[in-house]
This record gives structure tokens, C-alpha cells and sequence, in this order.
């Protein structure tokens, strides 16, 4: 049984709705970080795809027994990355998860290249051991071979972010305390002969560096590539005590010649002194090999520099744990360099670094690693690249520098990197977009358009079915689209929500949920008023019967909402929370302006015209009843 009329009271409803508004848009111009013109505060906060910038995703490489980082790595590395990013001095970046093993990294507005803030950042300091060539060279014999690696090779400028191998950046040391005789040069340009290199050194560290115990993953590897490169190869690189001299055994290139042909994770799971020794595997073989390659400090490790000289190098005795910080500062030729200072611990084992380096104990480093004063070289490695390798010529017991043709940006994004430190997940990257602003606004201008349309088709629709109705239909989208902009631009400052292409997809589907629910209701008003009952009557009972049915409706589109939210990533997440925002929203709109609207028109003239209110039939129906005959025995008495 329907409640008496009067009970309803519509004005008190739609006022609860008019609080909303005035309290969203208060918000909107006033609250949460609001500033610059009217127009400023009114613009919500869109994604890249929308504005331009650039997304990188990197997906977690390294795996335990197969299953993914724990959560708590993966939260530790986002924290890092968005250091790193934050530091770039970049507005509105955007550092997520997505998933168990993904981290993406959005820049709304610039193209930026992003490679660089998802490498491991490991940083080693190792003596180099050895110097050969790594560019390929030696694997086609030449009358006089020549190596020549040089400390002092002057870096060009680089557009990337952290310098490459290929940088030549140069470090200096900077003693403190009055030892070393001043910055030292890092000048190093030994030039072995093939003869030399091919003559292991009496003092020479043997691989005994790097008899650590092999992984039975990595032994199995090991052998899928002895089997790829055959039995023959794999006895030839095996041999090898120094780098091969081809010139003297020319038989030895073809027998070598299959490990050209290996990739950079298939080299990676070689031993170091093979690596080294065979001249086939190149630089560029060992710079592709995966993140993390030569991370561990207790194994002499391979690497390169500038792209063509390769390292023997020695066990890391300064990590990047040892360096208490790293700043970008002008020195005093007015360059830019990255200044290191190490923590008390890290600063003993530097000094004890430079005067083993300084003093060649052991005769460790042969004389293709020598410098121009006969010194030990310092390689300073980050992740798998040679950075520079100065020559030390003293014992320093103050910080370094890490010096070269640093732009003021290069300089403090490697200080950035080296500052916040080495990410616990190792990662690579799975997929990097720029978007141009153009496109952007393309995008923009579409989802914009799409969405004007679906509007337009459904107002269109309802006046042409519904007439008078079809005003309540249009007026309820009208209000529902403010209360979503003005709850999308507040977000956007409050929890950081952008408004995606996707984002504007999931509100265009939400107006066929709201359709949805007009159709129920109006519907069954029209159920209730050919049963007889008359407009105000049906208005009331109408909203108790479909009440139900939209709320379950709209439930249901809530709940694949939330769980399409929860389970999925990237610009999905935007679908989902955007069509779940309009819903519940919608909800406001049906409870707080649908019905009471409706309770006031049924009150009208117009609302009783089949003509004009669009319940159609309906009242025809049940307005031809009253012409019916009469009983006859009634009419006679």
C-alpha cells in the first residue's frame, strides 16, 4: 500500500541535492590546492593520453622458485623509482604498481626519456685486472693489432639521462687531508701488444676470483649454450688462460667463431674468463646482457667501456651502500660533476681500495690495465656499465667525484640515481609511450565528442518516447554530469585521479546504466495506471516497484566496477573507477531528484495529456472506463 500523498515531501529531497552541489563546487573553486582563474580551478587532471607525456612500464625480472617480488620490494622499488622521478623536477609524475610485478611511470605533459629510473642502480667500485679488445676486431686477425685504452677520453654530451658506456665520463678523486698531491688525472693509456695480451701475467689473478658455486639454473643454462656453440668451441674458450691471439692460430678464430652468434642473457651465464678471454664475444654482446649481470661483489666480473675496451674486473670492495651521498655541483672550472661522499665505514674501504690500486699489491693488475703513471685503474660500475675507470695516483682518504661533459641535467639525474639508492627488484622494460601533446588533444577532442553524442542520442530518444518525461531524463543526465566533473576535478587534487581515454569510455557507459533505470521506472508507471490507479496515485507506487529493480541494476554495474578494478591494470583501473564513480552518482541523482521531480509533475495539468506526458496509452486506457455501460438494474432504480 502506497504512503498518502502527503507524506511526500519533494521539496526537502531535492534541497539535500542542492547541498551536495553547493558543497562539491565550494570544494571545486576553494578547497584542495584550487588556484589561478575560474577556468584554472575548473579543469580536471587528465593523463597522458589525453595532455601528452610519456608512460614507461617495467616488469620485476628477477624470481624466486618462479613466483614474483613479495610486496614489500615492489613497494620499496616504487618508493625509489618515484624518488628518482620526483627529483627529475617534473610536476604532476605518476609512480604505480600494477599487479605483482609491474611499476609504471606516467609524465602527464613531457616526453621524457624514462629508461634510466628502473635500473638496478647497483654501484660497484672494482680494480680493473685487464684490458682487451672488445669491438669485435680481434676475432678478424690484423697485421698489428692494437689496443689502447685510454682514462682520459674526452666525453661528448649525451641527451640520456645518466651517462652510458659510451659517455666516457671520467672520475676524479678528490683526496682530502692534504694526501695524493692533489686531484689526481685519470689519464691511463697503456697500449698492450697482441703478444702481451696473449701472455697471462705470472701475477695475475687467476679465475679462482670467480670459482663461486654456479646456481644449478645457471649450470643448466651453461649447457644449453655449450650445446648451441658445439663441443669444439666450447673446449677451445675453455683453454684459454688470456685473450686469444688469432694472428699466431689462425684455426682458433673458426673454432671460436660460434660464440658471435650468441645473445646477451645466453653471454651472461658464461663464466667471467671466458667472457674476457674470447675475443668473439663483443661489447655489444655484453652490454645486452640482463639487468643485475654482474651484480654480485664477491665474483670478478666483465664489462665494458666506451664500447670497445673490455675489463677484467676484480671483486667489488666499495659498494654503493659505502656512498652516504651523491650531489650534483659545479667545480671549480666551472663543470659539472657528481660528488660522492661515503659513509665512515665506506670511506675506510675507499682508502684501502686506492692504496692497493695505488701501490699494485700483488702485481693484480697486469700492464694492459696500467695507467700512464703505471698505476691501478678504479673502475666505477653502475649495473652493468663501465662509467669510468681512472687511474689512482694516491692514496685518498676524502670523497670522489664522478666527472665528464656533464650537463647540469645529466649531473643530477646520476646523483639522483646514486642517492636514493639500488632497487631491491631487478627490472626491464616491457613497454614506453609518448604521446605528443597534439595527439593528445586529438584524443581528447574524440573522447569528448563520443561522449556529446551518446548524450544526444539518449535525450534525443527520450523526448521522442517519453515527451514530458523525456525533461526528467535530460534534466537527471544534466545534474549527473556536473556532479561527475565536479567530483573528477576534486579527486584529481585529492587522491590523485586522472581522467583518462579509457576514464571517458567508462562515463559513456554509465549513461546506458542511467537509461536503464528511467526505463524501469517509467515502465512500471505505466503498469500502475492501466490497473486503474490515477497519475498521483502511480507516481509513488511506481518508485516502490522499481526502487528494487534499479538499485539491484545498479549494484550489479557497482560491483563489476570494483572488481574490474581490483583485478585488472593500467587504463582499465580508469574504466572501472570512472563507470563506478557515475554510478553511484546516478544513484544520487534517482533518489534525490528522479522521484521527487516526478512526485511534482504528477501534480500538473500536462502530466494528465497522453499527448504531452508520454505515458501514452496508458491513460487513454484507463480514461475510456468511466464510458462504459452501467448495470441496467442500477440505472432503472
Amino acid at each position: 500500500m502506497a504512503p498518502p500523498q502527503g507524506q511526500m515531501r519533494p521539496g526537502r529531497q531535492l534541497a539535500v541535492l542542492g547541498f551536495i552541489f553547493v558543497v562539491l563546487y565550494l570544494l571545486v573553486f576553494f578547497a584542495g590546492g584550487a588556484s589561478g582563474s575560474w577556468k584554472d580551478r575548473l579543469e580536471p587532471k587528465l593523463g597522458l593520453d589525453l595532455v601528452g607525456g610519456t608512460r614507461l612500464t617495467l616488469e620485476a625480472t628477477n624470481t624466486v622458485n618462479g613466483q614474483p617480488p613479495t610486496a614489500e620490494n615492489l613497494e620499496e622499488a616504487r618508493q625509489i623509482i618515484e624518488n628518482r622521478v620526483n627529483a627529475f623536477g617534473v610536476a604532476e609524475a605518476e609512480v604505480v604498481t600494477e599487479g605483482d610485478r609491474n611499476i609504471v611511470v606516467s609524465l602527464p605533459g613531457e616526453n621524457r626519456d624514462l629508461t634510466e629510473v628502473g635500473s638496478a642502480a647497483e654501484l660497484r667500485f672494482r680494480k680493473v685486472l685487464k684490458v682487451a679488445d672488445g669491438s669485435g676486431a680481434a676475432a678478424a686477425p690484423a697485421p698489428s693489432p692494437t689496443v689502447t685504452p685510454s682514462g682520459t677520453a674526452s666525453p661528448a654530451p649525451s641527451g640520456s639521462a645518466t651517462p652510458t658506456p659510451s659517455s666516457s665520463v671520467k672520475a676524479t678523486p678528490s683526496p682530502s687531508g692534504g694526501q695524493g698531491g692533489g686531484a689526481p688525472a685519470p689519464s691511463a693509456s697503456a697500449t698492450p701488444s697482441a703478444t702481451a695480451s696473449a701472455t697471462p701475467s705470472a701475477a695475475a689473478p687467476s679465475p679462482s676470483g670467480s670459482a663461486q658455486p654456479v646456481p644449478a639454473s645457471v649450470e643448466e643454462q651453461r649447457k644449453a649454450v655449450e650445446r648451441k656453440v658445439g663441443a669444439a668451441a666450447w673446449a677451445a674458450a675453455s683453454g684459454l688462460q688470456a685473450p686469444a691471439d688469432l694472428t699466431t692460430d689462425p684455426s682458433l678464430g673458426e673454432k671460436l667463431k660460434p660464440f658471435a652468434s650468441l645473445s646477451g642473457r645466453e653471454v651472461a651465464v658464461l663464466p667471467a674468463q671466458m667472457q674476457f678471454n674470447v675475443p668473439q664475444i663483443t661489447c655489444a654482446q655484453l652490454d645486452d646482457r640482463p639487468p643485475a649481470s654482474i651484480s654480485a661483489p664477491d665474483q670478478q666480473v666483465v664489462a665494458c667501456e666506451d664500447g670497445a675496451l673490455k675489463y677484467l674486473l676484480d671483486q667489488a670492495k666499495v659498494l654503493g651502500t659505502d656512498v652516504d651521498d651523491a650531489n650534483a655541483v659545479l667545480d671549480q672550472t666551472n663543470q659539472w660533476v657528481v660528488s660522492l661522499d661515503f659513509t665512515g665505514p665506506g670511506q675506510e674501504k675507499w682508502t684501502n681500495l686506492t692504496r692497493e690500486s695505488f701501490n699494485n699489491e700483488g702485481q693484480a693488475c697486469d700492464a694492459t690495465a696500467l695507467g700512464d703513471s703505471g698505476k691501478c685503474r678504479v673502475a666505477v660500475v653502475l649495473d652493468n656499465d663501465v662509467v669510468s675507470s681512472p687511474e689512482i695516483q694516491g692514496v685518498l682518504t676524502g670523497n670522489s667525484q664522478i666527472t665528464g661533459n656533464f650537463t647540469q641535467r645529466d649531473a643530477s639525474d646520476l646523483a639522483s640515481t646514486l642517492r636514493y639508492g639500488a632497487l631491491p627488484v631487478t627490472f626491464e622494460e616491457a613497454e614506453s609511450q609518448n604521446v605528443t601533446a597534439t595527439l593528445g588533444a586529438s584524443h581528447l577532442r574524440a573522447g569528448l565528442l563520443a561522449a556529446g553524442i551518446g548524450m544526444l542520442l539518449v535525450i534525443i530518444y527520450s523526448f521522442f518516447y517519453y515527451r514530458l518525461l523525456g525533461s526528467v531524463i535530460f534534466l537527471s543526465l544534466v545534474l549527473s554530469a556536473l556532479l561527475v566533473f565536479g567530483a573528477l576535478v576534486v579527486l584529481g587534487r585529492q587522491i590523485g585521479f586522472t581522467l583518462t581515454l579509457a576514464g571517458i569510455a567508462g562515463m559513456i557507459v554509465s549513461l546506458g546504466v542511467a537509461a536503464d533505470s528511467f526505463v524501469i521506472y517509467f515502465e512500471r508507471l505505466k503498469d500502475e495506471i492501466r490497473e486503474g490507479r490515477s497519475p498521483r496515485s502511480a507516481v509513488p507506487r511506481a518508485w516502490i516497484r522499481a526502487r528494487r529493480t534499479i538499485i539491484s541494476a545498479n549494484a550489479i554495474t557497482l560491483m563489476s566496477a570494483v572488481v574490474l578494478y581490483i583485478v585488472s591494470v593500467g587504463t582499465v583501473k580508469g574504466f572501472a573507477f570512472a563507470l563506478g564513480l557515475a554510478t553511484v552518482l546516478d544513484l544520487v541523482v534517482v533518489f534525490l531528484f528522479r522521484h521527487p521531480i516526478m512526485t511534482m509533475f504528477a501534480r500538473t495539468r500536462a502530466f494528465l495529456s497522453p499527448r504531452v506526458s508520454g505515458l501514452g496509452r496508458a491513460l487513454p486506457a484507463r480514461t475510456a472506463e468511466p464510458a462504459k455501460p452501467r448495470n441496467p438494474r442500477v440505472k432503472e432504480a
